[in-house]
């Protein structure tokens, strides 16, 4: 299957280590960061949504308009605008990127970022809630005809939108979350399931839970999944882990000094969150490349655990993901800009040429299979057709081969003396 590298789609070159150079919406840096990633092997970046930040969709808007091939993956929390307002945004910004929209739906995670914007569901109501709210965008999105929806959370009377996604019949839907609540939502409307990045074994655990949800749903076809990373790599192992402990010290000394900004209280809420934290406090690495303090700085904050090594160690450690039907791997480093430029250069050739080749070796195994049964079908059907002439000639006398020649050589001596 192919794989797909999904990038971040900052507004300005702030992170968990650098305080940002300017305003919070910085149009050339935007333009700048998302050019890097489509010169450099980029599938997607993602607009992320938090509830003080730049207005993602336009951000988007922008973005799309400006560059040729790089898709969008949209990030939109459900408790911000009604869902037939937000169908209608989706659609437009599908149009300005010529069908290159993704939407992920965000539930919220956190009670206290939720109540920021006058969100004062619980986390269960806020799931049941995101659930109805895609089922209505993907309605809108493929109904011509004015209809009327009576639900828990929405309700409205005689809505058709005008506008309509370039893809058809829709844009995908992306989604998120470890909790049952979350597999449950996602495994029943999500065509993309994004995890964060976990040790291997827990990361097969979750992929089951996603299918078996998808299933109870009663799909055929299950979600494909993301898992997100934040690599540091150099040109050296040594390299590579001095910059991870540079960066992990950063991240620490900007938190202590009230730099970044963060959730009130010391324990998260959601539990992707928890299960990093847990995962951090039962060991620092796992598998080939996978490490944890830079979540356990930050609190098990979003995607934070991230893979270290060379490049060619990196790129082996996504490959492991990908071998457990990761098809869509998710990477943001921490010097957003350089590290785009350098994981397309250095990263993402490396993963492409490996699973073309594992492809190509899959698909002449099963090519090799397919002639097998082939083979075995006509040998099959070839030996049913000696039995069956065999079967004939024993019951007419008439027929082909040693007992033919027995059964008609008095008939044709009867003949000759006649």
């Amino acid at each position: 299957m192919p794989v797909e590298f999904l990038g971040i789609a900052a507004t300005n070159d702030g992170s968990e280590t650098t305080a940002r150079s300017g305003a919070a919406f910085d149009r050339e840096y935007t333009l700048r960061l998302g050019r890097a990633h489509e010169d450099h092997g980029w599938d997607r970046v993602l607009f992320a949504y938090g509830s003080g930040s730049p207005d993602p969709a336009p951000a988007a808007a922008y973005l799309a308009s400006r560059l040729d091939r790089l898709q969008i993956l949209l990030a939109h929390r459900p408790n911000v605008s009604y869902p037939t307002f937000a169908a209608k945004t989706f659609a437009t910004l599908d149009q300005i990127s010529g069908g290159r929209l993704t939407v992920h739906f965000i539930t919220g995670g956190n009670d206290h970022e939720q109540r920021r914007e006058g969100d004062t569901l619980t986390k269960d109501e806020r799931y049941a809630r995101t659930r109805e709210y895609i089922g209505i965008v993907k309605r809108i999105w493929t109904t011509h005809e004015p209809f009327d929806h009576e639900g828990e959370h929405y309700r409205f009377q005689d809505f058709v939108s005008d506008v309509f996604p370039v893809q058809q019949p829709r844009p995908d839907v992306s989604f998120g979350g470890s909790s049952p609540a979350a597999f449950a939502a996602g495994g029943a409307e999500a065509d993309i399931y994004c995890l964060w990045g976990e040790p291997l074994a827990r990361t097969a655990e979750q992929i089951e839970a996603v299918k078996a949800a998808a299933r109870a749903a009663g799909r055929t076809e299950v979600p494909r999944i993301q898992v997100a990373f934040r690599p540091i790599i150099a040109p050296t192992e040594e390299l590579a882990w001095e910059k991870a402990h540079r960066t992990v010290g950063a991240i620490r000394q900007r938190k202590e000094q009230g730099l970044v900004r963060h959730r009130r209280g010391s324990d998260p809420e959601n539990t992707g969150s928890q299960r990093l934290i847990a995962i951090a406090e039962a060991g620092e690495r796992y598998d080939r490349a996978l490490w944890t303090p830079t979540a356990a700085a930050t609190g098990g904050a979003g995607n934070s655990n991230a893979l270290v090594g060379t490049p060619e160690t990196v790129a082996q450690a996504l490959l492991d993901y990908y071998d457990l039907g990761v098809d869509i791997l998710s990477a943001r480093g921490y010097d957003l800009l350089g590290d785009a430029i350098d994981f397309g250069r250095h990263v993402i050739p490396i993963v492409r040429e490996e699973v073309a080749k594992r492809d190509a070796e899959r698909e002449a195994r099963r090519g090799a299979e397919r002639d097998a049964e082939r083979a075995a079908a006509q040998a099959a059907d070839q030996a049913a057709g000696r039995d069956t002439a065999r079967d004939t000639g024993q019951a007419t006398g008439r027929g082909t081969g040693p007992d033919t020649g027995q059964a008609t050589a008095p008939a044709a001596l009867t003949a000759v003396r006649g």
